[in-house]
């Protein structure tokens, strides 16, 4: 059976992809979404001709890439000699990797689309000594030819989601097929792990390696807002509509806890007027960080800064992480859970689900579903001296347990190369 389903989907032609695409662009022009980069993805544009050993690293969209930070700066400084090709699957994720690594890396493109024809096209052009897939992209076409290249293949910080596991048993025996074709799965969890090998990955492949996304480095803050002994609230990367929840939330914890202090930190600049109108519906004192405003004369201070928010989370008490009360997916809650600093989050948090659910399983996180449970959280947080420390806990042992994963691929890779 798998081998005729693989003969079927070996078969499909760039040429059949080509009267596909236009289908699925005119779809996703009505969602305003950009057209599918054809060209690049069928591996028929022009390729820089690398001479000597190149590392192929994929992350998928714009989590992945940015796990991968850390990795690419040290893979450059360990082996300044290799080529490093970095490729993704997403528009936003072509844009924040030409961003933030053209200094690092020899070439970025698209992870070819999975027509064997287009794949072996593009491991040619490429010739890349090693492949790291970041997390669970398995592609048959793209494995099936790596192996038959032997190209060493491997897919790095692994996971199979809660949500995926199912639809993947259900097609074990294919899934089967295709992690034969991988050298090593280096997976984030025992739990993951265990998952790839239920799906017949062989178990002298699968290693766990825990969690790049984990690997951040705490920052100096240099920012006194003379709190004194107050606790602080900071809601970060806030989006339009969510900075009333928080205000609305900080209004009423104000009347049993007077000293309490909020920083307002909007993930756009462009929102400051906006923002500047919403809190002169408030009986608040507020300043803002360019005017060097401190606590000691406000009760709330917006942070109108760029650069600053990663640093300024280690000298406050709890954060809510914006983006969570809308469809913008969520941003990233290590950036305050780095420090010990419990975090609480709305529902829409897809951007991130991955370490959303590390850090609620060790209780380290809050996913409330509206603006109630919101309050309900802050308000316990900030009032049970025994629940905050113990969930203050609870984030300094999940990250000590995930970390470790950066150094895990740096030596494999010496062993590699």
């Amino acid at each position: 059976m798998k081998d005729t389903l693989f003969k079927i989907y070996k078969s499909i032609s760039p040429s059949l992809v080509k009267k596909i695409i236009p289908i699925i662009d005119f779809s996703r022009k009505l969602k305003n979404k950009p057209p599918i980069p054809l060209r690049e993805k069928l591996a028929e544009i022009d390729y820089p001709h690398l001479i000597g050993k190149t590392i192929l690293l994929h992350g998928v969209s714009v989590g992945e890439i940015m796990s991968l930070e850390n990795l690419i700066k040290k893979i450059k400084e360990l082996f300044p000699s290799v080529n490093l090709v970095i490729t993704t699957g997403t528009v936003t994720g072509q844009e924040l990797a030409k961003k933030k690594y053209s200094s690092y890396s020899e070439f970025i493109t698209y992870f070819p689309l999975d027509v064997y024809e287009t794949v072996e096209t593009f491991l040619e052009k490429i010739n890349p000594s090693v492949i790291l897939i970041a997390e669970t992209e398995l592609w048959p076409n793209f494995s099936y030819c790596a192996k038959e290249k032997n190209i060493p293949l491997y897919i790095i910080n692994g996971r199979i989601s809660d949500k995926s596991y199912p639809s993947y048993l259900r097609l074990k025996s294919f899934f089967k097929f295709i992690l034969s074709c991988y050298t090593g799965i280096f997976a984030q969890s025992e739990l993951d792990k265990n998952r790839f090998m239920e799906l017949g990955a062989n178990i002298g492949t699968v290693e766990v390696m825990k969690n790049l996304k984990f690997e951040i480095e705490k920052k100096t803050c240099d920012i006194d807002l003379e709190p004194e002994n107050s606790k602080v609230i900071i809601a970060g990367s806030t989006h339009k509509g969510e900075d009333s929840i928080v205000l609305d939330a900080f209004k009423k914890l104000k009347s049993d806890m007077p000293d309490l202090k909020l920083i307002l930190a909007p993930r756009h600049l462009t929102r400051l007027d906006e923002i500047n109108d919403l809190l002169q519906n408030y009986n608040f004192r507020y300043g803002f960080r360019t005017k060097e405003e401190t606590f000691k004369n406000c009760d709330i201070i917006v942070l109108d800064t760029l650069g600053e928010l990663s640093k300024i989370y280690s000298i406050v008490d709890v954060a809510f992480i914006g983006g969570s009360f809308n469809n913008t997916g969520g941003h990233n809650p290590l950036e305050a859970t780095v420090y010990s600093v419990p975090t609480i989050s709305g529902p829409s948090i897809k951007n991130f689900r991955d370490i959303y659910s590390i850090l609620e399983r060790e209780k380290a996180s809050f996913v409330v579903k509206n603006k109630d449970e919101f309050y309900s959280i802050l308000k316990k947080l900030l009032s049970d001296n025994d629940f905050y420390n113990k969930t203050k806990e609870n984030c300094k042992n999940c990250f000590e347990n995930q970390q470790g994963a950066l150094e895990f691929i740096l030596n494999k890779l010496k062993s590699i190369l």
